[in-house]
């Protein structure tokens, strides 16, 4: 079974006072780094990166890595536009990709043990989606079988992967991840994280 990856990396950090939160360090790697590790620790491939609003500032973190890396230069016009872009890049290297993972860099305790998990549950299950489940929610990280491809590229604006969870709650298995709910998206988040 072939899985590709997708991490969405494009937003400008807008909560963030300008500072992308893409390079916040913690325990020595920026928040990027750390999530291309773990998905390139897995056998998942390919795997795509999705840069956009700081991608002079991102794109170096990223050198000399096994990864794709696209540009979404309508990044503004929502979260849709970094989704379709990213499986556009999927597609350009593997066609015959059997689920696409969904990855976001502001989730840092995402590790190994949990996209293995998902990928497990993905074979091993009848389900077409399989989502982490945290804060009484249904997420990403989520992986979706190739029959939800096209109505991924069909989002428009700021609706993302879980649009799609949520349309189809009877095909979708979950996976328990309640550090999931650490999201880093504003500045106090972030403070609040890292003890500062």
């Amino acid at each position: 079974m072939k899985i590709g990856i997708v991490i969405l990396a494009a937003g400008s950090s807008s909560r963030m006072d300008g500072n992308p939160k893409q390079l916040i360090k913690w325990e020595g790697r920026t928040l990027l780094r750390r999530i291309v590790d773990t998905a390139l620790d897995t056998e998942m491939r390919p795997v795509v990166v999705v840069v956009g609003a700081n991608k002079q500032q991102v794109a170096p973190e990223l050198s000399n890595l096994p990864i794709t890396i696209i540009d979404n230069p309508f990044w503004q016009q929502g979260l849709s536009t970094s989704v379709k872009t990213g499986l556009a890049a999927l597609y350009l290297t593997s066609k015959d990709i059997d689920g696409v993972l969904f990855l976001l860099t502001d989730q840092p305790h995402v590790d190994r043990g949990l996209l293995l998990q998902l990928m497990h549950v993905f074979q091993e299950s009848d389900r077409g989606i399989v989502a982490a489940k945290y804060a009484d929610s249904l997420g990403v990280p989520a992986l979706f079988g190739r029959a939800y491809i096209e109505e991924l590229l069909s989002l428009e604006g700021d609706t993302g992967a879980k649009w799609v969870i949520l349309k189809h709650l009877d095909d979708c298995a979950e996976v328990e991840f309640e550090p999931g709910s650490i999201d880093l998206d504003t500045r106090q988040d972030v403070e609040r994280f890292l003890g500062t």
